[in-house]
C-alpha cells in the first residue's frame, strides 16, 4: 500500500523547494541548531541513540525536531527509523504497525520495512497489522521530510499507539528488542509526541517540567504517573515510555532534553500554549 501524505500543504509546505527551504530554516533557526548539520555515515550493528521530537507544524515546532534530527544526522542513518507516534485520529487497533508498502512524501517515496515490521507483530502480544490508524494520523507523516531531506538511504516501521499504557508500551519495546535482535539491523526509534496543550505558558513551563526531567532520569514509571496524577496532556507519552524501556533494554541509560519551547515562544501568544522539546536518549 502507497501512504499519500495528509498534510502537506498544512503542517509542511507541499513544494519540494519550499518544503527545503523551511526544513533549512529549521536548523538555522535560534531555538535551532544554528546551522543545517551534514550527515555522517553509520557503520557497526547497533545504533547509538534514540530520539525523542515533536510533531506539530513546522512553523511551530520545527526549529525544535531539527534538534533532534542533528543527533541522527551526526551519527549516521541507521538502516531502519522505527517511528511511534499517539493515535490522534482513533481508528485502528492498540498498536497499529503499517507493515507494508510505502509512505510517499513532496521529498520522495519512503519503504516500510515489511521484514522488521511482522518481525514487532511476530513477537508482541498486542501489535498487529493496520493501515488505517495511519491514513490520516500527521505524528509520523511530519518527521518523514527532516530525515529525506539528507537521504533517501533508508527504510521505516510507522508504528502508532492507540493505548498507551505500561501493558502497551513495555510490550512493544520487548517487541521491538527481539525483532531487532532476530534480524540484527541497525535501527534507530524515534518518539513522535508534542507536550502539553492549551495551558498558560506559565503552567505549560511547570507541568512540562515535571515531563522533562522524568525524561531525562529513564524514569517511564514516574512520567506515567505524572501525566495521570497533574492532567498533563501530553499527547505522546506512550511512545516515549515505550523508547525509555526500549533504551535501556539496549543499554542506552542516559538522555538529554536538547530544546523545550512553546507555541507561545513563537506566536507571542502565551494565554494558551502547546509545549515542544526534542531528547536523545544514549
Amino acid at each position: 500500500m502507497l501512504r499519500k501524505p495528509a498534510v502537506a500543504g498544512a503542517f509542511y509546505p507541499d513544494n519540494p523547494e519550499s518544503l527545503k527551504k523551511l526544513i533549512e530554516s529549521c536548523f538555522s533557526d535560534e531555538a535551532g541548531v544554528g546551522y543545517i548539520p551534514t550527515l555522517n555515515s553509520f557503520e557497526g550493528d547497533e545504533y547509538p541513540i534514540n530520539v525523542m521530537v515533536p510533531h506539530a507544524g513546522y512553523q511551530y515546532s520545527g526549529a525544535v525536531a531539527s534538534r533532534g534530527y542533528c543527533e541522527i544526522v551526526k551519527n549516521g542513518f541507521p538502516e531502519v527509523f522505527i517511528i511511534i507516534s499517539p493515535n490522534h485520529t482513533g481508528l485502528g487497533s492498540e498498536i497499529s504497525v503499517f507493515n507494508e508498502g510505502a509512505w510517499e512524501t513532496p521529498l520522495g517515496t519512503v519503504e516500510v520495512d515489511s521484514e522488521f515490521a511482522n518481525g514487532i507483530i511476530e513477537f508482541s502480544d498486542i501489535a498487529s497489522g493496520d493501515f488505517s490508524a495511519h491514513i490520516r494520523e500527521h505524528s509520523i507523516e511530519v518527521q518523514l521530510p527532516f530525515l529525506q531531506y539528507f537521504s533517501t538511504d533508508f527504510r521505516i516501521v510507522p508504528i502508532t499507539m492507540g493505548k498507551q499504557t505500561f501493558v502497551t508500551s513495555n510490550d512493544l519495546a520487548n517487541a521491538i528488542f527481539e525483532a531487532g535482535n532476530k534480524l540484527n539491523k541497525s535501527y534507530c526509534v524515534i518518539a513522535s509526541t508534542d507536550l502539553s496543550h492549551f495551558n498558560t505558558q506559565e503552567r505549560a513551563n511547570k507541568v512540562d517540567g515535571f515531563v522533562l526531567e522524568d525524561i531525562e532520569e529513564m524514569n517511564e514509571f514516574k512520567l506515567f504517573e505524572e501525566v495521570v496524577q497533574y492532567n498533563i496532556t501530553m499527547c505522546g507519552y506512550g511512545p516515549v515510555m515505550t523508547t525509555i524501556s526500549l533504551s535501556k533494554r539496549c543499554g542506552k541509560n542516559s538522555s538529554e532534553i536538547l530544546a523545550y519551547r512553546t507555541s507561545g515562544d513563537v506566536t507571542g501568544d502565551l494565554s494558551s500554549v502547546v509545549g515542544y522539546a526534542s531528547g536523545v536518549f544514549k
